[in-house]
């Protein structure tokens, strides 16, 4: 194996606090190298690093056996390191081809050869079997298309080394699957592929090589074959992994939101329904789970309950009482709150504080005399950073400093502080490790405890087996099956969510 690019003794010091602490790490030329860890691990930080974004406190970097230091990204860039990031980075202003050639058009004569750059564009997709218009403005694509442009840019750069984070946590399972036949034809032309993922089992299926960081130390690294699931995540966060989900017995109450017969358009395509005849009732202290692959119309159901749809046809009761035509911040003073499945753009303000951040939707209940109550809003902030386990220098300190894991627990306190009686996650362990995965699954249980209705949606086959009292499955906007927690095989999950399995296959919800 040929070493292309590696890192020897880097560590990268912020202030007090050291991300990396003296870290070997080396990739070879047509291999996958997964690297695990939390969020807060460090491998962001030796992410950019290798990409000329960030510059070590100490240590070097070595590319094809030669000491180099990239000063910036498109100094790593012209040297063929390409990175698709965790957060994605176009913008939403510009069509798919202007972002593709953003910053590096190409020109004839002098002039941008927006033909040649089409083409360019229609050739890429192709390879990835996305049928999208060059032109269309990619603020209008779903958040799975936008991650497809990402890594079409990505693709288009024509790197030695490709380092890819978080690639698919908004894609489909077909969309992976071309994805994979990517990477293993990049694999096959001598790239060296660097694979970020907290889909661990996704991310094994791809690897040749795996390394594990933890609090800023390379811990543990072995080739793909000789490693488990299990030992990945013993090394990641010393737990076992049957521990990720906890055990409950339910207690459930009366009914609190029932849905009766919603119909919602595709708002990508008004000729198709995303939700069609969808029912569902929530009792206090239950947590009921949606499963659905990208397009089942998981998300615009959520949207509806909360007020930020208006559905085309069906009811939504609170307490009996129809919400008719509510809004979402009406919906939240009646007690809905919903954590949307894009935190950066729907869930969070950047330029806020994490404590401004986590108040901002519940503000009115500090207001007195049209004056904040600052001693009300500081202890209540301080009591649900506590709750939801944020780990944060303190609530002024920037949402943008902490880790996507602990930035999606910010998004949840920001929910219960409304004081919800029902709680709407959408895809709530989305690019979040599995520490964090595991903290946010304790406090959805926790709340279901304290007589909180909680509905999710997920399109990990495992939270749907193990989290839900009841899931419902959807495919193509209908629900499918509905089952009690043991009820169901991951098998089963799979075909259903495709539709291979008709309706008729419903288990019936048992009298309770």
């Amino acid at each position: 194996m040929t070493t292309v690019l590696r890192a020897c003794g880097v560590t990268k010091v912020y202030g007090g606090t050291h991300a990396l602490k003296g870290v070997d790490f080396a990739v070879a030329a047509g291999r996958v190298t997964a690297l695990f860890g939390e969020n807060g691990a460090g491998k962001s930080t030796l992410m950019k690093i290798l990409a000329g974004i960030e510059q070590p406190t100490t240590g070097h970097l070595e590319l094809a056996g030669r000491r180099t230091q990239f000063r910036s990204a498109r100094e790593a860039a012209d040297q063929g390191i390409s990175i698709i990031h965790q957060e994605l980075s176009l913008c939403p202003n510009l069509s798919v081809q202007d972002n593709l050639f953003l910053a590096r058009e190409l020109r004839h004569r002098g002039v941008v050869d927006r033909a040649a750059q089409r083409a360019a564009t229609t050739a890429v997709l192709r390879r990835l079997e996305e049928d999208l218009d060059p032109d269309r403005p990619v603020g209008d694509l779903r958040l799975g298309q936008q991650q497809i442009v990402e890594i079409a840019r990505a693709l288009l750069q024509n790197a030695r080394v490709l380092i890819m984070d978080e690639p698919t946590s908004a894609l489909t399972a077909p969309e992976v699957a071309v994805l994979f036949r990517l990477i293993r034809e990049l694999t096959a032309g001598g790239v060296a592929v660097i694979y970020i993922s907290h889909h661990l089992d996704e991310a094994l299926e791809i690897a040749d090589d795996v390394a594990v960081l933890r609090d800023g130390n390379l811990v543990a690294s072995s080739t793909a074959d000789e490693v488990t699931l299990g030992w990945i995540v013993q090394h990641m966060v010393g737990r076992d992994p049957d521990d990720l989900f906890p055990d409950r017995e339910p207690v459930l109450g009366a009914p609190v939101l029932t849905a009766d017969s919603i119909v919602v358009a595709d708002p990508q395509n008004p000729h198709r329904l995303a939700v069609d005849q969808v029912s569902l009732t929530l009792r206090a202290g239950e947590i009921v789970g949606i499963y659905g692959l990208m397009g089942s119309g998981r998300t615009e159901l959520l949207e509806a309950l909360a007020g930020r749809i208006v559905p085309d046809a069906g009811t939504i009761t609170l307490d009996g009482e129809p919400l008719g035509n509510a809004g979402i911040g009406q919906r939240i003073a009646k007690g809905i709150a919903l954590v949307p499945e894009d935190r950066q753009r729907d869930g969070l303000v950047q330029s806020m504080s994490v404590g401004q951040n986590l108040t901002l939707a519940g503000l009115s209940q500090f207001v007195r005399r049209l004056l904040v109550r600052r001693g009300a809003e500081r202890e209540a902030v301080e009591r649900t950073i506590t709750e939801v386990t944020v780990k944060t220098s303190g609530p002024a300190a920037p949402i943008g400093s902490l880790s996507g894991g602990n930035q999606q627990k910010v998004v949840i306190g920001k929910a219960l502080l409304t004081r919800p009686r029902v709680l709407l996650l959408d895809e709530p362990s989305r690019g979040v490790d599995v520490g964090a995965k595991a903290d946010i699954f304790a406090l959805m249980a926790a709340q279901a405890r304290r007589g909180l209705s909680v509905l999710f949606a997920t399109s990990e086959a495992e939270e749907a087996l193990h989290i839900p009292d009841r899931l419902l499955v959807l495919a193509r906007g209908v629900v499918v099956g509905e089952f009690r927690r043991g009820q169901l095989t991951r098998e089963d999950l799979m075909s259903l969510s495709d539709g291979r399995i008709a309706a008729a296959t419903r288990q019936e919800e048992p009298a309770l």
